[in-house]
């Protein structure tokens, strides 16, 4: 089973993505220079929101996640997998983690970036608070 979220956003002037374990795309458009995981604001879905197709697909236990981030001409690739504990509830906000962590708000974990991975170019890019940001999730179950 194969299944594509596409995720539109924006940046925000006080985006760090700093944070070494996860990074966060979030609807919330008020953010400070505390939330180094951020890296976008302002986004159209929260993990709620995910169609019930790519949410079952993303709770198979071998369920992998691309994460593709485009922004001004800057692309980034993140692998990470799902998980049959993912809860997928939160209204706003989407976390991709390191670790196996989960709660209402992960996405994915045991993803090989974090925000501090990103490369600067689109951490730049991403501090533009008029840069639209696309985030395409793309869920794959291995068999």
């Amino acid at each position: 089973m194969r299944s594509t979220e596409i995720i539109y956003a924006r940046g925000h002037g006080n985006i760090q993505a700093s944070n070494k374990t996860t990074f966060e795309i979030t609807k919330e458009t008020f953010l400070t220079k505390h939330g180094d995981c951020i890296i976008a604001v302002g986004a159209i879905k929260g993990t709620a929101d995910l169609k019930s197709e790519f949410q079952e697909a993303a709770r198979n236990e071998r369920a992998r996640m691309m994460i593709r981030i485009e922004a001004g001409g800057e692309v980034e690739a993140v692998n990470a997998w799902g998980s049959p504990k993912l809860l997928l509830t939160h209204p706003t906000d989407l976390v991709v983690r390191r670790s196996d962590y989960v709660c209402d708000r992960t996405l994915a974990i045991h993803a090989d970036k974090a925000a501090r991975d990103l490369s600067r170019k689109l951490a730049e890019k991403l501090r533009n608070p008029n840069q639209r940001v696309k985030i395409t999730l793309t869920v794959e179950n291995a068999t």
